[in-house]
């Protein structure tokens, strides 16, 4: 279906120069490729040698989760009662694991008594307390081991996972209160360097073999990066890392894999549209308290392209400042954008590879937000590396 409404009520165009022919948007359209999404999501399912879950923090919208799921992907990393409840009602066959290591005790009785999920983390005595006064003991507790700072933009183990005494104290009580048992850690976010993988899973080698308690499996986690214009070695040399490792380390369970961004980068856009130009400054209407917040946070450079009513902006490229819409002077993006020099009001702006942390940390600050998402069929060659 091109440019017409879909079954759902959704809008499906065959380009995204459809969406401009048609739409003529003076707002922020957020176009999902879902084309993309099923191979990703298909090429990770193969070639990751253990099972797959979706982190839903990353993008939490229910064509991407559609999508994934059509790709082949049927478990899900959870980090709320929010996020369960939009996966089972979405996909009541799915499998959530709540993976979060804080949460409160209201969402640990629903989440046991209302979904029955079967599967949490901890990396502190405290919360297997908790856990087990309101879940009971017949589920696994996966222990969540601290990770050095390796190459990644995000250090998740700045806020969770325990030393590795912490975690032999945690398996070991576990167990001992009749729980199931498993290991997980999080070598951080966009993570460059898949040596990063074995490096952790030493560690919990090390944790398993001093904890001498059976494990249900081993949680790799994420970090698995997305391609921007970065130096970024290829998918199959972290899952061949991994593989190697889950033999020499003598894992004889099964793994788990988290990925999100890896899955969902490409798989989405976001077309701005230039309001004004100021000199070498562009105004967009869309910005870091809106899709767009992970390129200031990040320091990430995603690939972008000018379009007219015409066609593509044509001409040579310059350096530009990009503003997003809000009144706060904070809302700017800090990395220069190469753009055609004749760009002008009335123009549009797309940026790539905004699938992952994009559409679900908009705030809706000053009253601007991205509330009109599309469908395109077909894949994006425009970004596809």
């Amino acid at each position: 279906m091109n440019g017409i409404t879909g079954a759902n009520g959704d809008l499906r165009f065959s380009s995204v120069a459809e969406v401009i022919e048609r739409l003529e948007p003076s707002y922020p359209v957020f176009c999902i490729f879902p084309d993309i999404l099923r191979a990703r999501a298909k090429a990770f399912v193969e070639g990751f040698p253990g099972t797959v879950l979706y982190a839903v923090k990353c993008n939490p919208h229910p064509f991407v989760l559609e999508a994934l799921a059509e790709g082949g992907i049927s478990h899900f990393d959870t980090a709320s009662i929010t996020e369960i409840a939009k996966i089972t009602e979405l996909m009541p066959q799915a499998r959530c694991y709540f993976n979060h290591p804080v949460k409160g005790r209201g969402a640990l009785k629903a989440a046991s008594d209302v979904y029955g999920i079967a599967d949490y983390v901890v990396d502190h005595m405290d919360e297997l307390d908790k856990l087990v006064s309101i879940a009971g003991t017949d589920i696994t507790v996966e222990v969540r081991i601290a990770t050095p700072k390796g190459k990644a933009v995000y250090d998740l183990s700045a806020k969770f996972g325990a030393v590795p005494e912490d975690a032999v104290a945690l398996l070991k009580e576990a167990r001992k209160r009749g729980c199931r048992t498993a290991l997980a850690f999080h070598v951080g976010s966009q993570c460059v360097d898949p040596a990063a993988f074995r490096i952790a899973m030493e560690i919990a080698a090390k944790v398993r073999d001093a904890a001498g308690v059976p494990l249900d499996y081993l949680d790799v986690g994420g970090g698995f990066p997305a391609i921007y214009k970065l130096n970024v070695p290829p998918l199959a040399d972290y899952f061949g890392v991994i593989e190697k490792a889950r033999d020499e380390l003598g894992f004889d369970i099964p793994l788990l894999a988290e990925p999100g961004r890896a899955l969902v980068a490409d798989g989405c856009s976001v077309l701005t549209q230039v309001h004004l130009r100021k000199g070498d400054d562009l105004y967009i209407n869309d910005g870091i308290y809106g899709c767009l917040s992970e390129i200031r946070d990040g320091d990430l450079d995603p690939p972008v392209r000018a379009i007219s009513r015409s066609g593509p902006v044509e001409g040579d490229a310059q350096p530009f400042r990009i503003f997003g819409p809000t009144c706060d002077s904070l809302d700017v993006l800090k990395l220069p954008f190469h753009l055609p020099e004749a760009i002008e009001e009335g123009d549009w702006v797309e940026f790539g590879l905004m699938g992952a942390y994009s559409i679900g940390m908009q705030t809706g600050f000053n009253g601007f937000i991205t509330d009109t998402i599309v469908r395109i069929d077909g894949m994006h060659e425009e970004f596809v590396f």
